[in-house]
């Protein structure tokens, strides 16, 4: 089991830390505004959103590792939970056309509605512009915003590194726990993790 994880992970991992970019915003740093459509063809930009926690999600749903975190209800249920206290959850798909995960918008809208995304927004973001700029490397991939505007929290959704949805149950989530803190008005603990999951698959 754990031999075809690890080689799952190297298939999905191929140059992940090489894809991002080098000066890629960092946490603490004010996050950087951008502009994307929506799977229905409606722009939004984060500014949209100003004075809004905002929770970013980088995900593509041919991804193995996406797939365990919504086939096991637990993106969904995040995003719900979230969602539900005025939170502003964009789930952003950087895969270029051609690469795994890339489909056109209407498709894409279809694929997010049987897997029960409760995000705000499905955004693309097909030149990966976006993810470039927050260095976004994995799916998932995830990013909070608190409602200053600042990046408080980048990396894994949690702390078990793996494509088995049993095991969400018992998981740290990384992302609920810095959401309490910021919400709170604490400094985050744990502020950086390392993201596992596919590589994004940008264009050259």
């Amino acid at each position: 089991m754990r031999t075809a994880f690890r080689r799952t992970l190297l298939l999905c991992l191929p140059l992940a830390l090489a894809a991002a970019s080098a000066h890629a915003t960092k946490v603490g740093d004010p996050a950087p505004s951008f502009s994307l459509v929506d799977t229905n063809g409606k722009q939004h930009a984060l500014d949209d959103f100003k004075g809004k926690v905002v929770v970013l999600e980088w995900f593509n749903h041919d991804c193995p590792f996406v797939k365990k975190h919504y086939d096991s209800g637990n993106m969904p249920a995040l995003q719900s939970r979230y969602t539900a206290k005025d939170v502003v959850w964009l789930s952003i798909n950087s895969s270029a056309p051609g690469k795994q995960g890339n489909y056109a918008p209407d498709k894409a809208s279809e694929l997010s509605k049987e897997k029960k995304s409760a995000a705000t927004y499905v955004l693309l973001d097909q030149d990966g512009t976006v993810g470039r700029l927050y260095g976004a490397k994995t799916t998932p991939h995830m990013f909070l915003i608190d409602d200053k505007g600042t990046l408080v929290y980048a990396g894994a959704i949690d702390d078990k590194p793996s494509t088995d949805k049993a095991d969400v149950e018992g998981a740290k989530s990384y992302v609920r726990a810095a959401f309490d803190e910021a919400k709170a008005g604490k400094p985050v603990t744990t502020a950086t993790t390392a993201p596992y999951g596919c590589s994004v698959k940008y264009g050259n």
